[in-house]
């Protein structure tokens, strides 16, 4: 199987890789990413030979550029990572949000039905649902984003959803709550927290820390978007969840009892605009399927801490814009 995976650099898309690559060493990845700040070739290094495995850098955006691929490469698949995710940088600049996850996922698709690619998986966020106090979100329920991220990513997939009913396209979307592991850019809450505490600086709690997220760890997504890949049936929409509800005091007290530091260390700041107050989605239709996750919260949880702790070389830079000023002199004059 040929796979094109789009924002393969980012933290999601680069485990994702990984996994694919480990667990089927015949399937080749094409990784097609624009390096925006969060996009950092580090995240692939030990798998840059391989020689089933590809790096192109470009934009889902640029539309000839996906189809100069779609058009040259027998793709079985498009799995598409690629995505502005951070709602905070969504409020300051809403356009880079409307470019890559409303116009490039419309490329996509473009590429998907003029080229006849056989499957495409949509990775989306259970934002798109917006907040709930009680009970949980299913894949029926209304789309009621919040911010302009979550606004982006449902655009994007209710493109997917016409594009399956009007030409019957082989689309199939994902809505996960919030994942988190190794590799993540170190502007979430959960890395953020974990390397500011390293470098002796507090940590910034939204308000007063009460909105409730639920979480699942890296690699459960990956073996989750890896199940639908293979079995998930087209034309659907899947939500891909853990059951594990944490508030965001509780993670970041658990994140300071790890790292034997004191509450003295939270400093408390102004809610963000918008802000939502609680994500839980029901993921009963994936188990139904025959998945569930793998990997418990305090477990995953516990690794995340340890590989911040043990690889300091891989984000001190990217906190210190060391990572841009590199990818500008490799990249953007080539």
């Amino acid at each position: 199987m040929k796979i094109l995976v789009t924002g393969g650099a980012g933290f999601a898309g680069s485990n994702f890789i990984r996994h694919i690559l480990k667990k089927y060493p015949n399937y080749q990845i094409i990784n097609l990413d624009k390096l925006t700040y969060a996009g950092n070739l580090e995240n692939l290094k030990d798998i840059e030979g391989n020689s089933n495995y590809q790096f192109v850098k470009g934009d889902i955006a640029d539309q000839r550029m996906v189809f100069k691929i779609a058009r040259n490469q027998r793709l079985d698949a498009i799995v598409n990572y690629a995505a502005e995710t951070h709602v905070d940088r969504s409020i300051l600049d809403p356009d880079a949000f409307v470019k890559t996850d409303v116009i490039g996922t419309y490329n996509l698709l473009e590429a998907v039905k003029q080229f006849s690619i056989p499957k495409m998986v949509q990775i989306s966020t259970d934002e798109v649902y917006g907040s709930i106090e009680k009970g949980k979100f299913n894949e029926s329920s209304p789309i009621e984003p919040n911010s302009p991220y979550s606004a982006s990513k449902a655009s994007g997939d209710l493109l997917c959803r016409a594009y399956s009913k009007t030409y019957n396209l082989p689309v199939i979307v994902t809505h996960s709550c919030n994942f988190y592991g190794p590799y993540q850019y170190p502007e979430k809450l959960i890395p953020l927290f974990i390397t500011n505490l390293l470098e002796g600086k507090k940590v910034p709690v939204y308000g007063h820390g009460q909105n409730i997220r639920e979480w699942i760890y890296v690699l459960d997504h990956c073996w989750a978007v890896d199940f639908l890949l293979h079995k998930g049936v087209l034309g659907e929409v899947y939500n891909i969840g853990s059951g594990v509800e944490k508030k965001n005091l509780d993670i970041t007290n658990l994140i300071l009892k790890e790292l034997e530091v004191g509450k003295e260390m939270i400093e408390y700041v102004k809610d963000r605009p918008g802000h939502d107050w609680r994500y839980a989605i029901d993921f009963s239709k994936l188990k139904k399927l025959g998945w569930k996750p793998e990997y418990s919260f305090d477990e995953a949880i516990h690794e995340t801490i340890r590989w911040y702790k043990n690889n300091e070389w891989w984000w001190k830079k990217l906190k210190s814009g060391e990572y841009l000023e590199y990818y500008k002199r490799q990249y953007i004059n080539r």
